[in-house]
């Protein structure tokens, strides 16, 4: 029997179904409600689970996308890079590490953009870059941005995902705090508006600063949002906490969220808030949200 071939590889794309064949094939598993879903499916519903609604976590490029009219987004200090400035012990190829898996040169991408035609400043924070960890380039570079919005009027929306500072650092990651909230606090003070969007999870020293500074706090569904792990106030108070501690509903209906707003819907939303707080009217045409009407 003559099994020469059999094995192969395939030849070309046509051989072995093409490409949305090879994308078809290619399932993940929700982490909520486990449901295998194929990819391309995934990504048309914006990386949104279509079984349950969990949101995944989508990298800066894949969220600028989704918010910011096409071809509009300018992106500032894409070159800014994170060094090992304490010579801690690994950090180098830590970076390399972060830099690989998600293609990307830090964990924050700041800019310019419009949304539904109003111009804004944006950053978007890295899950993919050590979990977007606040380290020195990180808060330098939201800091210029609110520096440049500050100078040019521009309101701010910054989505946050983050782990909290990058140990690596040291007090040098923990000082962006407090230099992030100065610059946040002067773009408030020269009447500018700024909206955070709080994504899967926001934590430490992110929360602590620039994170809770937005005039408006939106948040996606489910995404968890703290300061500290759960387990570690558990085991500092000696108590059970809530169920659903930490999770952004349990935030909004505690006051500390303003509105949860599905990623789909994202981007109508910010683009309401910014004309509302530019003073534009909102067009004609625009019907109101849901709900609206059973308010008036």
């Amino acid at each position: 029997m003559n099994l020469m071939g059999l094995f192969r590889s395939p030849q070309n794309e046509l051989e072995k179904g093409g490409k949305e064949a090879e994308d078809a094939g290619i399932r993940n598993s929700c982490p909520r409600c486990g449901v295998l879903l194929p990819l391309s499916e995934q990504q048309e519903n914006m990386n949104v689970c279509t079984a349950c609604g969990h949101h995944f976590r989508i990298n800066p490029r894949e969220r600028v996308s989704y918010i910011a009219d096409e071809d509009t987004f300018r992106e500032l200090d894409g070159d800014m890079m994170s060094r090992d400035l304490l010579g801690f012990p690994g950090y180098d190829q830590k970076l390399r590490n972060a830099k690989l898996a998600s293609r990307e040169k830090e964990g924050v991408a700041c800019g310019t953009a419009q949304v539904e035609g109003t111009p804004c400043a944006l950053f978007v924070m890295d899950p993919n870059f050590m979990m977007g960890s606040m380290g020195t380039v990180v808060g330098e570079k939201i800091t210029r941005l609110f520096e440049l919005a500050t100078e040019q009027s521009l309101p701010v929306v910054g989505f946050t995902v983050s782990g909290g500072a990058r140990m690596q650092e040291g007090i040098l990651s923990l000082m962006q705090m407090a230099k992030t909230s100065a610059a946040v606090k002067r773009h408030s003070d020269a009447g500018n508006f700024y909206l955070t969007v709080l994504t899967d999870p926001t934590t430490g020293g992110v929360t602590a600063s620039f994170a809770m500074e937005g005039d408006v706090i939106m948040a996606e569904p489910g995404a968890t949002i703290g300061f500290a792990g759960a387990r570690v106030i558990e085991q500092t108070i000696r108590k059970k906490l809530p169920q659903g501690f930490q999770t952004a509903e349990f935030l909004l209906e505690h006051g500390f969220v303003d509105l949860i707003v599905p990623r789909a819907e994202q981007k109508r939303a910010i683009a309401r808030l910014l004309r509302v707080h530019s003073g534009k009217p909102l067009p004609a045409a625009c019907p109101p949200e849901a709900g609206e009407e059973e308010r008036a």
